[in-house]
């Protein structure tokens, strides 16, 4: 016999409308995808909410983005979020606790059955899906009984609390390699003459002839010291009067939109031939004399973030542009190129370690997902 229960059996919408008064502060949520949850979005003067009343969630509610709410918008109202107010777009609802334990649904509304299922309550056009809280409540889920729910709880906690001090631990680890590199990128520049880039590495350019009928693979540079990406391909008839440069292997190329946070790399021998706009500048280093990948290390440091950012004026994100002549006068700290290889190669050996532990946390992290199926699954069969 299956053991099934209507949502609304257990859930049932909070009317705690709240009048916002202008000269309160209130927190806000925001509804992460994929059931990541909920976390605060910030602090707001009432006065600059439009709205004359708003939702009130509470600690413990189940809380949905009716516009996300397909894509995994959802969850339980953190303690931290006990008071903040909502739009009606995030409506809250109460869980009947002797049906359904908060904890054991919190878990359960992780999977992607019932991400499906707020798909399948989810209507309107493309720029308007919206989920139907009617058709939400009256979809069915498997039911437990409450001591099978808490032995769940209880054993995906254990494996989560396990999980997360792994986390943490890789995180330390990796914070400690970075701290390591950085003493040991400080006794190298110690004494260190300070010389121009445009001694150092200086611009090229590679300008491409656009032809109509080609394709153009272009090249981008992601920020926060991310290294290059490749983008789809540009016909050349969609190019236009935009000018595009090559990169060889071994440039150090700086999106000049965002190098001030950090968005500078070195062309892979995979990037070899790849295109980009005049938004990206290209300096090549003497190998004899300059490492590339030392530069790159400089530019990642607060101080050379700092020097990126002077010589990039302007307001917030695409009005603050790193001007060419501006980069061509920065100066870097350059030590005898014995002491650059030297610090390559413990980058080098860093970076392997880095890449071990990037390989064990995505192990990690595909632990949960793996778990909860495997729980879910043996519910799902019962019910």
């Amino acid at each position: 016999m299956k053991r099934t229960i209507t949502i609304d059996e257990f859930l049932t919408k909070s009317e705690d409308w709240v009048l916002v008064q202008p000269d309160q502060r209130y927190k806000q949520i925001t509804a992460r995808l994929w059931g990541k949850g909920l976390k605060l979005r910030g602090e707001i003067q009432g006065s600059a909410i439009a709205a004359a009343r708003q939702y009130k969630a509470k600690a413990g509610q189940f809380l949905i983005s009716r516009i996300d709410a397909r894509h995994g918008a959802f969850g339980i109202v953190p303690d931290n979020l006990d008071g903040a107010l909502v739009s009606n777009d995030f409506p809250c609802f109460d869980i009947d606790s002797s049906k359904v334990i908060p904890h054991f649904f919190e878990w359960y509304s992780r999977t992607p059955e019932f991400v499906d299922l707020c798909r399948r309550a989810s209507e309107g056009s493309t720029n308007r899906v919206r989920m139907k809280e009617d058709k939400f409540l009256k979809m069915s889920v498997p039911l437990l009984t409450l001591d099978e729910q808490r032995d769940i709880v209880q054993r995906l906690n254990k494996v989560s609390a396990l999980v997360d001090e792994r986390q943490r631990g890789i995180e330390a680890a990796e914070r400690d390699t970075h701290a390591m590199l950085l003493n040991a990128f400080q006794r190298a520049i110690d004494g260190a003459p300070l010389r121009a880039m445009a001694e150092v590495a200086p611009l090229v350019r590679r300008p491409v002839e656009v032809e109509p009928d080609k394709t153009y693979m272009e090249l981008g540079v992601r920020s926060f010291g991310r290294g290059t990406f490749h983008k789809p391909g540009l016909a050349g008839m969609e190019v236009g009067s935009k000018k595009l440069f090559t990169f060889e292997s071994g440039d150090l190329v700086f999106n000049i939109v965002f190098a001030w946070e950090g968005a500078v790399a070195i062309a892979k021998p995979e990037d070899d031939g790849r295109v980009g706009s005049h938004r990206f500048l290209t300096c090549v280093t003497n190998p004899d004399q300059v490492a590339a990948e030392f530069l790159l290390f400089y530019f990642r440091t607060p101080e050379g973030l700092q020097k990126l950012g002077e010589a990039s004026p302007g307001g917030a994100g695409r009005n603050r542009t790193l001007g060419l002549k501006k980069l061509e006068v920065i100066e870097v700290p350059i030590p005898p190129i014995e002491t650059q290889r030297w610090f390559n190669r413990l980058q080098a050996k860093a970076q392997e370690i880095q890449s071990i532990r990037k390989r064990t946390s995505v192990d990690i992290d595909a632990l949960m997902p793996a778990l909860m199926h495997e729980t879910f699954k043996g519910m799902m069969e019962a019910a």
